[in-house]
């Protein structure tokens, strides 16, 4: 890698020799502008800047070593046509910002009260995720949206400098989510081709023992919501596990929805393709699936059917491969469920026990009549669906209804999903190979089927790339096909998170069990078009001390890393922007420093406090 980087140093210096008299024309052409919405790997209009896109070579930027390095946020600087672009992290907002009277992060309830802590301080979450850029007429916007109990959305309206893509913020208002039951854990997000705000909800409560807001008060994930409510009572487990579309009008309206009928998970995020009518679902979490949703109408998420994938196992070897078998857990609209969760139009708010019955396993089966799933992990059950219940099983106990139907449950810590137009590919992160993963893991796969079955653990993680296709009986043009291992991250000597290890950088041997040069527990993915690269997040606690994003090169197979965060802080939902108004952006935002580890390495100087920004802007591209 050092050597990778010493050779884009020199290859910078010879390209701005060659060529300080060059201009680059951004602005100055309509050529290429399509006039579609701001979404990864998708234009969003206006002029498209005259440069050669296969011209893009990161510097990068080393690892960080000294404890300057490591407090701070550096990026990587960008050649496109023998100009330097970027080079550095662009600050909109951090948490606790006041903005127009605002505090960025703050955290309220079902009236739109701000909640205080016992101090009487307001609560501020340092969670910051996902944001969004979302051109609305003659205006940007931005929705950034918090991984909180409850869940937290601001809306922001952008400036942005004509004669250098600059962004600022204008104005901000918090997003009432009293529509949606408030909102939960709200992690990754999507752009969606027809510019609205597609987010998530992670870890949904488990409502088999979750029932009431008693059990709710007594779990120590969930009794943060029940602040949201002025009723402990009002909790109700399948409020939450939803995707929420977020629609923005030009004149800053705000309109939010739960689509029910895309099913119940633990979302890391939802990814529509170009179709406008096909999106992918990753869940997150222990012995978790992939899942698909098709639209019955194009830009229409209310109704359509949803699958989960089937892992047949072509190869245990690195982090495996297999072919992909689509299960349908059938139709629903967002209506038909809505009446199960709300209790409304004469149905009753539907619990576990309305939905399934349960038995006792004896050893690693079920009695008769009762399937075996190990799923969520939750462990073994012993389940059987009440007659009449499957439509509701499929979308408000979708891992478990899936499992039971045959798919894949095994998954660990499925993250990020990006496409890619000119491979027709997919790619999807795995935090970390292990677990149901391995072949007859002792706890994962005890009563499940085990489907995955490797036979060397990395918990270093991976990114895996999935071929599509059309198939006309599921009403889709990209079905993925097949599922393969294209990075792997590279465990250190005794570490304890390989069964293949090598050594250490020099200089690095502490406080990181994955190489310094290679992957710690990839999250989000997004590819930037045009400049044709694979960008790579991390969210890792000892792999590396200091969580880095990566430019993966499909011709040379190199990373190169491009942006790293300050201790204990998380990279969050790296999302790229192919052409705003002639400029191209890649969203970044750095989760709770000292948060996940280095906790006494905070002076209480407001380091803690999390950024949203974006590294840019660059040349707009097609």
């Amino acid at each position: 890698m050092m050597e990778l980087l010493q050779k884009n140093t020199l290859y910078k210096a010879i390209i701005l020799a060659m060529t300080s008299s060059m201009l680059i024309a951004c602005g100055a052409s309509d050529d290429g502008a399509d006039g579609t919405p701001g979404t990864d790997g998708k234009s969003a209009g206006g002029p498209v800047s005259v440069v050669d896109p296969t011209s893009l070579v990161f510097s990068g930027v080393s690892a960080p070593k000294t404890d300057a390095e490591k407090r701070t946020v550096m990026a990587s600087d960008a050649i496109i046509d023998g100009k330097v672009y970027g080079g550095a992290y662009k600050t909109l907002v951090r948490s606790g910002d006041d903005v127009n009277g605002i505090y960025f992060g703050q955290l309220i309830d079902q009236s739109g009260s701000v909640l205080k802590a016992d101090d009487g301080s307001i609560k501020i979450s340092d969670s910051n995720e996902f944001t969004s850029l979302l051109p609305i007429g003659n205006k940007l916007f931005s929705v950034s949206q918090f991984e909180s109990k409850p869940g937290a959305m601001f809306l922001m309206e952008l400036n942005q400098d004509k004669s250098n893509g600059e962004l600022s913020v204008k104005n901000m208002s918090q997003i009432d989510q009293s529509g949606v039951d408030g909102g939960w854990v709200h992690c990754a997000a999507s752009v969606t081709p027809w510019t609205t705000h597609l987010a998530s909800e992670e870890y949904e409560p488990n409502a088999r023992s979750l029932v009431t807001g008693t059990d709710a008060q007594s779990d120590g994930y969930t009794k943060g919501m029940l602040d949201y409510y002025t009723d402990i009572n009002q909790w109700n487990p399948y409020y939450y596990g939803w995707n929420i579309e977020v629609a923005v009008t030009e004149g800053a309206d705000v309109t939010s929805t739960k689509h029910y009928a895309m099913g119940r998970l633990a979302f890391e995020l939802s990814y529509v393709m170009p179709d406008n009518k096909t999106a992918y679902m990753t869940d997150d979490g222990t012995n978790v699936g992939l899942y698909m949703f098709v639209a019955d109408t194009a830009k229409d998420l209310s109704a359509g059917t949803t699958y989960a994938a089937k892992w047949n196992q072509t190869s245990a070897e690195g982090i495996g491969a297999a072919d992909l078998e689509w299960i349908s857990l059938g139709h629903a609209t967002d209506a038909e469920i809505q009446d199960y969760v709300k209790g409304t139009n004469g149905k009753s708010m539907a619990t576990f026990a309305d939905i399934f019955t349960t038995a006792d396993p004896v050893g690693s089966t079920c009695p008769d009549t009762f399937t075996a799933i190990n799923a969520g992990g939750k462990g073994l059950e012993c389940l059987k669906v009440n007659d009449g219940m499957e439509t509701v099983a499929s979308r408000l106990e979708t891992r478990r209804y899936a499992a039971m139907l045959g798919a894949t449950t095994e998954f660990r810590k499925e993250e990020g999903v990006t496409f890619d137009a000119k491979r027709n590919k997919l790619f999807v992160a795995m935090s970390s190979v292990e677990k149901g993963m391995m072949d007859d893991d002792s706890s994962s796969d005890f009563g499940g089927p085990n489907h995955i079955a490797l036979t060397e653990m990395n918990k270093c993680g991976g990114v895996y790339e999935l071929d599509l296709a059309a198939n006309a009986g599921m009403g889709s043009e990209f079905v993925a096909q097949n599922m393969k291992g294209l990075i792997a991250g590279r465990p250190v000597d005794g570490s304890g998170y390989g069964t293949t290890t090598e050594p250490q950088a020099v200089g690095y041997e502490n406080g990181n069990k994955c190489h310094i040069d290679g992957l710690s527990n990839p999250d989000n993915v997004t590819y930037m078009s045009g400049y044709d690269k694979l960008i790579v997040g991390e969210d890792t606690g000892s792999g590396h001390q200091n969580d880095a994003i990566w430019a993966y090169d499909f011709s040379t197979q190199d990373l190169v890393r491009i942006q790293t965060t300050p201790y204990g802080a998380e990279t969050t939902s790296p999302y790229w922007y192919p052409n705003i108004n002639g400029w191209a952006y890649m969203m970044s935002v750095v989760q709770h420093p000292y948060g996940e580890s280095d906790r006494d390495e905070n002076t209480g100087a407001g380091e803690a406090r999390a950024y949203t920004g974006y590294v840019g802007p660059f040349p707009a591209v097609n």
